[in-house]
């Protein structure tokens, strides 16, 4: 099963990579982007270098997409917990070679275009070209694994790919509108007006083409991080990702043109921003990492639970000396307890008998008992009932509860007689 499983995945591989480099280099021929025939009777040195340009950077991205594809479709096909890290990473170097392996084609059809070109000093145009492709395969090779082993990396790639055709089309329709004819462009750059000098700098550095390629590189870095800066085991790889896409930018047009006196003034403004754009995209992923990391701390200090506390604290709203309240028989609520009275004692009134059953409500009434006299002497004490609550028979050695009769009232005496 697993041998089979990677025997498909390879031949994925190898088949995805090959069609997306004659894909690429289909469209760029078909579009004029990569023209390698000058007009007759002249030599066309800065299309030369530019088709240089594209061939190393279609070999390489033909490689990374080859292989990105083919693990993409055999993680669906396969449960993640079941695979170890060391097949992972001798699946992800033997994708690589085989993605490789399939934009090999990119090889041949770059060297058989390349023999009408007409170079100043170069004897064999067609191995020239075959060369720079063959260097592309490799880059590519390497930075497959990398974006085998990182998402983020991977989408840089990917994204980049995509908004480079897009700029390449664009200036290509440019140059139809404004008259030119279908013009060879640059990897990368969108010469808004090339003869306007207020879009020069010493007249070798074009800024608008600066700002286009730093604002898409620092764009592309920090949306292709973005998901993949969420999880804090693949942190680090997402902060480094942003340099995926636009280092193989900067490696195709450095080995293409290792000394920058020998390329025309137009094409210098783009080696000069290729190091940069790196630069800048690594900006963009770094930043995503941080706030990532930064919202992924405020979470946890918000998810904290404090200490859990032993014992009864009391609330504002209560004191220390406050406790239940029981009702009484008849429905009235007093104290229970030591809590009855302020020395513990409690007190019964007797109440007035009812004249059906014989009964007698006993209402308890907490005594105040007033402090000694000297801190010497002993504090009075007294005698108290049992305390009884609810309703009693009244019997003779209880309490008598009927109120004492008032004495007689005395007859006046009459007035004595005279005698």
């Amino acid at each position: 099963m697993a041998r089979r499983g990677w025997g498909g995945s390879v031949a994925t591989a190898i088949g995805v990579a090959a069609g997306t480099g004659a894909a690429q280099l289909g469209f760029g021929y078909g579009l004029g982007i990569i023209d390698w025939a000058p007009p007759e009777g002249t030599t066309d040195v800065a299309g030369w270098v530019a088709g240089l340009i594209w061939a190393t950077w279609i070999a390489a991205t033909s490689t990374v997409a080859g292989a990105v594809c083919a693990r993409w479709l055999r993680d669906r096909a396969t449960d993640p917990d079941t695979s170890d890290a060391s097949s992972d990473t001798l699946g992800a170097v033997a994708l690589a070679v085989a993605a490789g392996l399939g934009a090999s084609i990119t090889v041949l059809l770059v060297a058989v275009p390349a023999r009408v070109a007409v170079v100043p000093e170069t004897s064999s145009p067609r191995n020239v070209a075959a060369t720079y492709a063959t260097v592309g395969l490799l880059l590519g090779v390497l930075t497959a694994v990398w974006a085998l082993r990182s998402r983020a990396a991977a989408t840089n790639v990917l994204a980049t790919v995509g908004w480079l055709w897009a700029l390449a089309v664009v200036a290509v329709l440019d140059g139809v509108l404004a008259g030119r004819g279908l013009t060879t462009a640059q990897l990368g750059i969108w010469q808004l007006s090339a003869n306007d000098p207020a879009y020069w700098i010493r007249d070798w550095f074009y800024w608008p083409g600066a700002v286009l390629s730093l604002g898409s590189a620092l764009l592309i870095g920090a949306l292709a991080a973005r998901r993949t800066a969420r999880h804090a085991e693949r942190r680090i790889g997402a902060a480094a990702s942003g340099a995926a896409g636009p280092l193989l930018v900067a490696t195709a047009y450095l080995v293409a043109v290792p000394g920058l006196t020998t390329i025309d003034p137009q094409q210098l403004s783009a080696h000069l921003i290729a190091p940069y754009a790196v630069i800048v995209g690594v900006g963009g992923s770094v930043l995503v990492a941080a706030l990532a990391q930064r919202a992924a701390r405020r979470a946890a200090a918000r998810a904290t639970v404090p200490p859990q506390r032993t014992g009864e604290t009391s609330t504002p709203d209560e004191t220390p000396g406050d406790e239940a309240r029981t009702p009484d028989d008849d429905g009235r609520t007093g104290p229970t307890g030591a809590d009855a009275s302020p020395h513990g004692l409690a007190d019964e009134r007797p109440g007035t008998a009812s004249p059906t059953g014989g009964t007698a409500t006993v209402e308890v009434t907490p005594i105040v008992m007033d402090p000694p006299a000297s801190p010497t002497a002993p504090a009075p004490t007294a005698t108290i009932p049992a305390q009884r609550t609810g309703t009693e028979p009244v019997t003779g050695d209880g309490p008598d509860t009927t109120p004492e009769a008032a004495p007689p009232a005395r007859r006046p005496r009459a007035p004595r007689r005279p005698r």
